[in-house]
């Protein structure tokens, strides 16, 4: 049964790598801005800069080598050892490889034991595995079933050394701000209820959580290197999140927790929650509230990180963040990447539910089993994103290298700026661009790039809050294209009103603007058309303006 679980794991990562750079992956968090980091990183020679290094490419060196990340990750080596398609397919297999089999061990061990219900241990698993989660994340979430197998061992007595090896490996291809950081507090909250409610004080499983927390600091000593000791202001620091009325948090509760949330998508709206929904039925009917404590713990902790997710971004934090800055910079909300894990052990918890309850619901379970998984299949990237443009398409690197060409100019002696497509397009294929979209960079740096857009700015709320309430996205936002930065070949949107002041973009050394769409009133923006590049293997056609 497990040879079939992961022959069909590697057919559903067989796109990746029979299509290579013809695949269709996801754009939102991961061609647009990931993929092109690893590049840049990689060939900006500062991958194991120093702590205080800068990446010359983008927004005219300003940007700190630290907002990319740690050189002891694994997935910035498979960028720097393979070329990007491939490094991409190695680490789906490698995530959803550990996924698969943290979350067999997990359910084996843990919450499903009996052999009897190894078709529920070995489908879930498979389905859990399948799940389309956000590739960049690596093991964050779901590396978390294997950290618990190995933590509820320690707690239960057993000290091998299989459990500190996992404790010790998975930080080096997961983050801790992007899932193990609420996992750990998790972690450490549940010693702390072990303690309180008199099974003792559990001092090997408290040492594990601090080893493997002294292990991410190791890994990610460049997070928190600047997040101690570097005070210069950074675009995070106007990241303002308590915006949401009381009935629109009400709202995003239930959105959230019947439908998930993009970076940590779980599938699990039509067939599981009906099944856990089944299961607490059964229970009620039964009155197994006693044997059942830990489905009925995890069924109300599942809707709890929903409303928190929510409730996170509800004005009434307003007084807290204004007096603790902290609460604002750092993303409390996530403590919902939990619940990957969380559904998917109460999706095999409930499916044993039913079996037990015998008859035709026994007879069922492997249906539902089956159910999720085709489900699944259909969420595979080549499915869910083959409207969208290749990987080929979208770094369209032959037309980039033509517009390179065309210039003549060593692309560090000019500044670029896209309108209409992503920056990451353009320092994908070398070009030093102005505008980006990272994480944080220097404050200083966004209220200069704002003078250039400030009259699009003005003339549009959405883009103006968006802007200057997160701005991780330092684009050439107008007031005609909105939120939208993906405009293909065939589209038919130009700009006629276009308020660009070119004179601090041309200060900050902007040379030429690189366009999806035509601007019609070039010459009133101090622009002039130079030449329109088209390419059959390109998802874009590129304006390329210069600036007079």
């Amino acid at each position: 049964m497990i040879i079939a679980a992961l022959i069909m794991l590697v057919l559903f990562l067989s796109p990746l790598f029979i299509l290579g750079e013809n695949a269709h992956i996801r754009v939102h968090d991961n061609l647009d801005s990931n993929l092109a980091w690893y590049k840049v990183l990689v060939e900006s020679g500062q991958l194991t800069g120093d702590i205080d290094a800068r990446i010359s490419q983008v927004i005219n060196g300003e940007l700190q080598r630290n907002a990319f990340g740690t050189e002891f990750s694994l997935i910035v080596w498979l960028y720097a050892l393979f070329p990007t398609m491939t490094a991409y397919a190695l680490s789906q297999a490698i995530t959803r490889i550990v996924a698969f089999g943290g979350m067999y061990l997990l359910l084996k061990k843990h919450f499903t034991a009996d052999p009897k219900w190894a078709v529920i241990n070995v489908g879930v698993s498979l389905a859990f595995s399948m799940t389309p989660f956000w590739p960049s994340g690596m093991l964050s979430t779901l590396g978390m079933p294997l950290a618990l197998w190995a933590f509820l061992n320690i707690r239960s007595g057993e000290n091998s050394w299989k459990n500190y090896l996992v404790l010790t490996l998975l930080p080096l291809y997961s983050s801790i701000v992007l899932g193990f950081f609420f996992f750990l507090s998790a972690m450490g909250l549940l010693w702390l209820v072990d303690g309180v409610r008199g099974k003792g004080w559990n001092w090997a499983f408290l040492l594990a959580i601090a080893y493997m927390t002294i292990i991410f600091m190791l890994v990610e000593y460049r997070l928190v290197y600047s997040f101690l000791f570097d005070h210069e202001p950074n675009s995070r620091d106007e990241y303002f999140h308590a915006r949401l009325t009381l009935g629109h948090s009400i709202k995003l509760t239930f959105k959230n927790y019947f439908l998930g949330h993009n970076h940590v998508l779980t599938i699990h709206t039509i067939v599981i929650q009906p099944v856990l929904f089944l299961a607490l039925i059964f229970v009620w009917i039964k009155k197994r509230w006693e044997q059942e404590r830990t489905f009925l713990f995890l069924f109300i902790l599942n809707f709890v990180l929903s409303a928190w997710y929510a409730f996170w971004f509800y004005k009434g934090w307003l007084p807290l963040t204004e007096r603790f800055h902290f609460l604002d910079t750092f993303n409390f909300a996530r403590y919902h990447f939990l619940r990957p894990l969380i559904i998917y052990v109460l999706f095999a918890v409930s499916l044993r539910i039913l079996w037990q309850f015998g008859g035709e619901w026994k007879k069922a379970v492997p249906w539902l089993v089956a159910a999720q998984i085709i489900l699944l299949v259909f969420s595979n990237e080549e499915i869910v994103y083959h409207n969208k443009p290749s990987v080929k398409e979208f770094f369209a690197e032959e037309q980039f290298g033509q517009i390179k060409d065309y210039i003549g100019l060593d692309q560090e002696d000019y500044r670029v700026a896209s309108l209409g497509l992503h920056p990451a397009i353009a320092q994908y294929n070398g070009f030093y661009t102005l505008d980006t979209y990272n994480n944080f960079y220097p404050l200083t740096y966004k209220y200069k790039f704002r003078k250039i857009i400030e009259k699009e700015l003005a003339k549009n709320k959405t883009i103006r809050t968006y802007f200057d309430e997160w701005g991780g996205r330092c684009y050439l936002f107008t007031d005609e294209l909105g939120k939208h930065y993906m405009f293909k070949k065939n589209t038919k949107r130009k700009l006629e009103n276009l308020e660009l002041n070119m004179e601090p973009f041309k200060e900050m050394g902007g040379r030429y603007l690189l366009s999806s769409v035509p601007i019609e009133n070039a010459s009133e923006n101090g622009l002039v058309l130079d030449r329109v590049f088209d390419d059959k293997r390109s998802a874009w056609k590129i304006h390329l303006y210069k600036a007079l």
